[in-house]
């Protein structure tokens, strides 16, 4: 598993943005991806969850209901859209694979990560 998370950049409060995790491996993945992000000064935090078929998903508290994960297996991609983004959301986001095919909200469950992508929101 080698993951690339994309899409993230500048955007005022309101809006959306659509972000990208791709595998880069050749191999199809039966792996739970999920989606974590860090705000400076603060603990990385979990924002989303999907399984490896796409048929699960789990959210935090704080993007529910306004961010919306998805999954295209032939394009071997996981997609996190977010609307109605406030300045909360500004941090850099992960995204993860879990061992099993849904890794849950813990970060202990993801031992491949991507490198971030920076979102940021302005008031």
């Amino acid at each position: 598993v080698q993951l690339q998370a994309s899409g993230g950049g500048l955007v005022q409060a309101g809006g959306c943005l659509r972000l990208s995790c791709t595998n880069s491996k050749r191999t199809s993945s039966n792996n739970g991806v999920g989606w974590f992000r860090q705000a400076p000064g603060k603990d990385r935090e979990f924002v989303a969850t999907i399984g490896w078929n796409g048929s699960g998903t789990l959210y935090g508290n704080s993007v529910k209901g306004r961010f919306t994960i998805s999954r295209d297996r032939v394009r071997n991609a996981v997609f996190l859209e977010m609307t109605d983004l406030n300045p909360e959301d500004t941090a850099v986001y992960y995204c993860a694979a879990s061992r099993s095919a849904f890794g849950g909200s813990s970060e202990s469950q993801y031992p491949y990560w991507g490198q971030g992508t920076q979102v940021t929101v302005s008031s």
